[in-house]
């Protein structure tokens, strides 16, 4: 499902016939959608931010699959940084398959989900709000049943999202719950404003990701690692590699990487390391030390400094960007890489195998 508000087509985005073609169009309609939601959106976000601040939730529980889990990471750093309010990642299946009630009296539970289809999001997020929850659903989908069931919804405003990679969804939820919870705190969200066109700046360097995406064509296994804002960040590239590709992508925080999948790492293994700029890449450092130590091939996707000191990488425009919003940028040239390594590989990223729109789980 996705949303039916006839948003205009970006007059930028590629048109051919071309594998991949539907995949790029919506990578390239990032920087309008961010756009869309600072302009268009920040009212209604605020709106629901305020409401539900005013009713002081003890702590939050995050809900979702794919894609939007990772999404819902990001949103966790956010919720115990910004706000030092405890938060967690719910196991679905306590509720929907043991049919466990736990009380969540004055409990925010965020349900994030591109199409609010899934029958165990709508059901465990049913069951939260019977069970005393303040529930809010973050969709592409305002009339989709996971934002039916609960008592508020954020709209992130992406427009239809055909390809089966989830791209601009993902970004476009960044957003909105980067936004909720400036609202939760009071803050006005200034430091997002550079995003969309730092965005397209991004997106007009395909050839440069073309260029990194040789490196990885006849890849067997990738690492990819991260810390901090950047750990869910390296989630989602992993799943994007290997929904698109069938690349095995393994994501480890640095810190897990460090407690035993490091000796799996060798001269020949690649490894994508995402540094954000600031407190998460500090504590990435002795990690980037011992990868370089055991001779990986070592990409990163961070600050020229970074970059530098690798084999390769891809120089991230982080110089007065806030590090909690950089997770919105760092995706996007992995979201490229994803394209042109599938293609790389003769295969079309816009129908990855046994894949459908919508996952039924229950």
């Amino acid at each position: 499902m996705t949303t039916t508000t006839p948003y205009p087509p970006d007059p930028h985005a590629p048109h051919n016939d071309a594998p991949g073609r539907i995949m790029a169009r919506e990578m390239a309609e990032q920087p309008t959608v961010l756009r869309r939601i600072l302009s268009d959106g920040t009212p209604a976000i605020r709106k629901v931010a305020q409401e539900i601040a005013a009713r002081n939730p003890r702590f939050v529980l995050l809900t979702a699959r794919g894609t939007s889990d990772n999404a819902a990471l990001y949103a966790k750093y956010l919720l115990e940084i910004r706000l030092g309010l405890p938060c967690g990642l719910t196991s679905m299946s306590t509720t929907t398959a043991y049919g466990a009630r736990p009380d969540l009296t004055d409990v925010l539970v965020v349900t994030v989900s591109q199409s609010g289809g899934s029958p165990d999001l709508v059901a465990s997020t049913r069951a939260a709000r019977e069970a005393g929850a303040i529930t809010l659903a973050v969709t592409n989908n305002p009339d989709s049943p996971v934002a039916g069931v609960s008592e508020y919804h954020l709209d992130i405003m992406a427009g239809p999202e055909r390809a089966l990679p989830a791209t601009k969804t993902y970004t476009a939820s960044l957003l909105a719950l980067y936004l909720f919870v400036e609202g939760l705190r009071g803050g006005d969200g200034t430091p997002a404003q550079v995003l969309p066109d730092l965005a397209g700046k991004l997106l007009a360097r395909q050839d440069e990701v073309r260029a990194l995406a040789a490196r990885y064509r006849f890849a067997e296994r990738m690492v990819i690692t991260s810390r901090g804002y950047g750990y869910p960040t390296a989630k989602e590239a992993a799943l994007k590699l290997m929904e698109t590709s069938y690349i095995p992508a393994l994501a480890y925080s640095g810190a897990d990487l460090l407690h035993g999948p490091l000796a799996m790492v060798d001269n020949v293994s690649p490894v994508i390391a995402v540094v954000t700029d600031g407190k998460g890449g500090e504590a990435l450092q002795p990690v980037l030390d011992r990868l370089r130590g055991r001779g990986a091939d070592l990409v990163v996707i961070g600050p020229r400094h970074q970059v530098a000191q690798a084999s390769a990488g891809f120089v991230l425009p982080t110089e007065d960007v806030a590090e909690e919003v950089q997770p919105i940028l760092e995706i996007i040239p992995l979201q490229l890489l994803a394209h042109e390594v599938t293609i790389a590989r003769g295969q079309d990223p816009d129908a990855p195998r046994a894949l459908a729109k919508v996952t039924e789980t229950r």
